[in-house]
């Protein structure tokens, strides 16, 4: 039975709310805290109204029983979290430029050599078009021999999300969190009114896939750099700590692990060894 809140909107027994919560964390491992229903509310009325469904219950019901693709995605979709910016927190791609870089230009030195980022839960695009400028800015410099070959896998469990970031289309608004004014002239062509699209030597490089973090990526292959941040704080931890280990499966020797700044590993000293810099953390695989 529904109530209603001091907003005056629709609120949802503890019962339909729990078993909104429970269906959620089974299908994309997000965990809801107790408070967030007018969250869930505000998130999922337009799935209702479209699909012709009365209430949380009902929804909850056609999840459970209907084995069809379309509505699960839909409510992943709405309930995922595409908070996101340009080079975000900065540090990390300092790194990268002048850490990372640094090891495979010496390698490519001798022999022709490969690197390979995998950022998961790319959301709408921006961390490995981020990534893939800094490439552009190194390959510009020479710090970067054009000899070693770039691929960087973009994930994310919302469809939705891989699409918009696929097109790589970005109004004025979006781009200035965070995006540098020479980038944006560099590396963006005007597009409709007011957006504009990544440049195709941005976007070559790049491949976006569908995955689920909580199923597996070994598909995916092998990584130098994987790039792992602000996503794991919505998952319990036995979930986070199996995510973490078969994240340390596919990442090469030697290679890295990014998290968000608010998160750590907790643990999993036989798979990881922090390497501090200022002003941030990165972890080595073992």
């Amino acid at each position: 039975m529904a109530g209603f809140n001091d907003r005056g909107c629709e609120t949802y027994s503890s019962v339909t709310y729990n078993r909104f919560r429970s269906y959620l964390e089974s299908a994309c491992g997000i965990m809801l805290g107790e408070n967030k229903q007018f969250l869930v509310e505000s998130r999922i009325n337009k799935i209702l109204l479209s699909n012709g469904i009365s209430d949380l219950d009902a929804l909850v019901n056609a999840l459970e029983s209907s084995p069809g693709f379309a509505l699960k995605q839909q409510v992943v979709d709405a309930m995922t979290t595409n908070e996101t910016m340009w080079f975000r927190d900065a540090h990390p791609y300092d790194w990268v430029r002048n850490h990372l870089f640094k090891a495979i230009a010496k390698t490519s030195r001798d022999h022709p050599s490969e690197l390979r980022i995998w950022s998961a839960a790319c959301s709408t695009g921006q961390e490995p078009y981020s990534m893939s400028m800094l490439v552009e800015e190194a390959l510009r410099s020479g710090a970067l021999p054009s000899s070693v070959q770039v691929k960087i896998i973009a994930t994310d469990i919302s469809k939705s999300a891989l699409s918009s970031a696929q097109k790589g289309i970005y109004n004025e608004r979006t781009l200035l969190r965070g995006m540098q004014e020479s980038y944006i002239s560099r590396y963006f062509i005007p597009s409709c009114s007011g957006c504009f699209e990544v440049r195709p030597n941005v976007k070559q490089r790049i491949e976006f896939r569908q995955a689920n973090l909580k199923e597996s990526f070994a598909f995916l292959g092998k990584f130098d750099l994987v790039l792992c941040r602000n996503v794991l704080i919505y998952f319990s931890s036995d979930l986070k700590r199996d995510i973490l280990k078969r994240m340390h499966a596919t990442i090469r020797p030697k290679g890295y692990l990014f998290l968000g700044g608010s998160e750590s590993l907790n643990g999993l000293p036989d798979h990881f060894e922090m390497v501090k810099y200022h002003p941030g953390i990165v972890y080595r695989a073992k």
